[in-house]
């Protein structure tokens, strides 16, 4: 076989740019890899089935389930109730989450305000985020199933109670490829032990059944995001192109024989991927020419924000340059890092984590929109489960899968919108109720893709990315 170029070897091997070197790179091994005649090239870019409002998805994840009591769901009668025992009309037929118990009702002691033209509610742990009131579309009415983070958490990104499925964002790579072919797709940027809280860890951005090539790449902090990508010292540029060439066209001879065998033509583009990241995954993360009013925009200057403000201006720079879903990750379950997880200490709990995130995620929206990112750009906010307007341990709170709030802006969301409404002490979705189910279907609608004709057949049944669930909320696109 004539190998003219790499181009030409990677056209030939039934695998294109950029491939498969997510494979080696978060050490899933080739797994699942459909047959090349199958699939061409697995990441090449593909045109959505209808319109997209949104090119990318910016997936903002707060883990361990913040208190939408305590940042955006104003409940005037809890205050009134404070203390009280929980009414038995609101705790009918009830489960609590933990072993706690149902303790008495504690109302936020927050200050509360509403603003923007649209008079949204946000209590004074958000100074930040609340200017930015008129970008949001809020979902108020937010349900779940599952009592524990590992559960719940895995059907937000998964669409499942139980480990196996892909997550949103390798459905998303799976329906649209990749439209820069020197970075991953689909990029996770955790913070601190990268554990998400819970223990639940990669397996939320796992690809599931669908091939490897489609699942997360996490992204390390520091100037070397990928492990191991750097070229080894004692070998020059040359002598490392010059191996990889070699090696390409023997590997092409002999994939020349053996048609059916993908395997090494994936493995052939990890190599050609992980060589172009040399230079491209750095760059992408490189905030040295950031200008000083961006990064305090982000909150760098601030010890406690500066991490998750790394995350999130790094996440504007990868959507920037083509990357299709950035999944950002508050709290990670370590002692230093911490999540959102108040069963007890609410009051201190929710005070760091709301400093960590409010001006980065402000900082986002406001950059997205100076840029002109944000139209073509969904920020997706949202968690587990909330938690509930009873109190556990005295000063915490339980988990509640049955009424919280996520929100959505940019990329095709109604800006300035409140969608649903929990009952009037916060704990069950009363109106406009939408299922992870439906946030997936709805993400997945934004970016021209249909959630029951985005197909996979696994083991002969036609799966999909919310399984045989989901409806589109059509009210909260403009």
């Amino acid at each position: 076989m004539s190998i003219k170029s790499r181009r030409d070897f990677l056209k030939a091997s039934g695998y294109g740019l950029g491939g498969l070197a997510a494979y080696s790179l978060v050490g899933g091994g080739l797994i699942g890899v459909a047959s090349a005649a199958e699939i061409d090239d697995p990441l090449a870019p593909k045109a959505p089935p209808f319109p997209a409002k949104a090119k990318a998805v910016i997936w903002l994840h707060m883990a361990g389930a913040p208190s939408s009591l305590d940042l955006f769901d104003y409940k005037p009668e809890l205050v009134k109730l404070h203390g009280k025992p929980l009414p038995e009309s609101f705790g009918k037929g009830l489960k609590t989450a933990t072993d706690g118990g149902v303790g008495a009702l504690f109302a936020s002691n927050r200050t509360w305000k509403q603003y923007g033209d649209s008079g949204a509610w946000f209590s004074d742990l958000l100074p930040n985020l609340s200017a930015h009131a008129d970008k949001i579309a809020f979902i108020k009415g937010s349900k779940t199933e599952g009592s524990t983070h590992v559960i719940s958490s895995l059907k937000l990104h998964t669409s499942a109670l139980v480990p196996g499925r892909p997550s949103l964002g390798a459905w998303i790579t799976y329906g649209l490829g990749a439209a820069n072919p020197d970075l991953p797709p689909f990029v996770v940027l955790p913070t601190g032990n990268s554990n998400a809280g819970g223990g639940r860890g990669q397996v939320i951005w796992s690809s599931g059944f669908l091939p490897a090539v489609y699942q997360g790449t996490a992204f390390r902090q520091g100037d070397s995001p990928i492990l191991n990508l750097d070229r080894p010292p004692l070998v020059t540029a040359d002598e490392q192109r010059a191996t990889l060439d070699l090696l390409q066209q023997i590997n092409a001879e002999h994939a020349a024989h053996y048609p059916s065998d993908t395997e090494l033509a994936a493995r052939a583009r990890s190599y050609d991927l992980a060589y172009r990241m040399e230079s491209s995954a750095p760059e992408a993360v490189d905030l040295s020419k950031e200008s000083a009013k961006t990064k305090t925009a982000y909150g760098l200057d601030d010890e406690i924000s500066r991490e998750y403000g790394t995350n999130l201006l790094r996440a504007r720079r990868l959507v920037e340059r083509g990357v299709r879903f950035v999944h950002v990750i508050s709290g990670s379950g370590d002692k230093k890092y911490g999540d959102w997880d108040a069963h007890n200490s609410l009051e201190k709990n929710h005070a760091a984590m709301s400093r960590a995130v409010d001006k980065p995620i402000a900082g986002l929206l406001a950059d997205l929109k100076e840029r002109g990112l944000l139209d073509s750009t969904l920020v997706v906010w949202t968690s587990e489960f909330g938690r509930t307007p009873y109190g556990q341990t005295g000063d915490g709170r339980d988990h509640n899968p049955w009424g919280y709030t996520s929100w959505i802006a940019g990329g095709g969301a109604k800006a300035g919108y409140t969608h649903g409404a929990t009952d009037e002490i916060g704990l069950r979705a009363v109106s406009g109720e939408v299922d992870t189910y439906d946030l997936q279907a709805t993400v997945l609608s934004l970016l021209g893709l249909d959630h029951k004709k985005l197909i996979f057949m696994h083991d002969g049944r036609a799966e999909r990315a919310t399984t045989v669930h989901g409806d589109v909320v059509q009210e909260l696109i403009a």
